[in-house]
């Protein structure tokens, strides 16, 4: 029998649940574009782009850079960790990931990523495959992945029914070895596949930070395995971190 984790044994029925929302996971219908091997919207997949390193000296800043007074104001006054992702604009599928530590009162720039988000942009009203992730501040509460648990301070559930399915194209098979919930559309507390949708399943969900496969994703944000790795070492449940997320026009409004 699948479990996600060792305190979460799943049932049947459970599993096969979780099955069916991995094959449409990031925003259901998702995974590769409809021909398999498809660049992003942009008409060509993105060039590979360096891993940016730790700065000893992180930019410090009184609120978070690029984020306007509607957005930030939905940012929890407990919240010590932030993870901004920055959409070139509102019809790209190309982002950069930040992450902000709050100590004091100065928000410290730690690290950030090249990133892609869903390959027609962005939009605050997400629907069921869209192909556009959802603008908007969400906590970040559980993670999990194929691959075993690198050492997440988030509960991480490994379990090898977040395995992408194999008749998609190659490049896609290892989006899923290392994911983080975003929770839109979801339950905390529960594994990133489990297919509880509040909101209904018109308003779409499993939209995750996962891998990245170099082009756009069905509404997830995918950005590298070092840089996962590092998220997933990093986000501390004790710090209530949330991802504060948009194209950057409408992040800044």
């Amino acid at each position: 029998m699948l479990t996600v984790a060792a305190s979460r044994p799943m049932t049947f029925a459970v599993v096969w649940a979780a099955l069916l929302t991995l094959l449409g996971a990031c925003g259901t219908g998702g995974g590769p574009p409809s021909k398999p091997g498809a660049s992003d919207q942009d008409g060509v997949s993105a060039p590979a782009r360096p891993e940016p390193r730790s700065d000893p000296h992180p930019a410090r800043f009184d609120r978070i850079p690029g984020v306007g007074d509607r957005i930030r104001n939905r940012i929890p006054a407990t919240t010590r960790q932030v993870v901004a992702v920055y959409g070139d604009h509102e019809d790209s599928a190309k982002s950069t990931v930040v992450l902000y530590t709050k100590q004091a009162t100065e928000w410290r720039a730690a690290r950030s990523w090249p990133a892609h988000n869903g390959r027609k942009g962005w939009t605050p009203d997400h629907r069921e495959n869209d192909k556009r992730s959802p603008v908007g501040v969400f906590s970040l509460s559980d993670a999990g992945g194929v691959l075993p648990d690198p050492g997440s301070k988030l509960p991480y559930a490994h379990s090898a029914a977040f395995q992408a399915p194999r008749y998609w194209a190659e490049r896609y098979w290892n989006d899923f070895d290392y994911v983080i919930a975003i929770d839109y559309n979801r339950v905390q507390g529960t594994a990133p596949n489990d297919p509880t949708r509040p909101l209904g399943r018109s308003k779409g969900g499993s939209i995750w930070f996962h891998m990245d496969h170099g082009s756009g994703t069905s509404g997830c944000v995918s950005l590298s395995k070092s840089g996962m790795e590092y998220l997933l070492r990093t986000l501390d449940p004790d710090l209530r971190p949330v991802v504060v997320m948009g194209d950057r026009a409408q992040l800044g409004a």
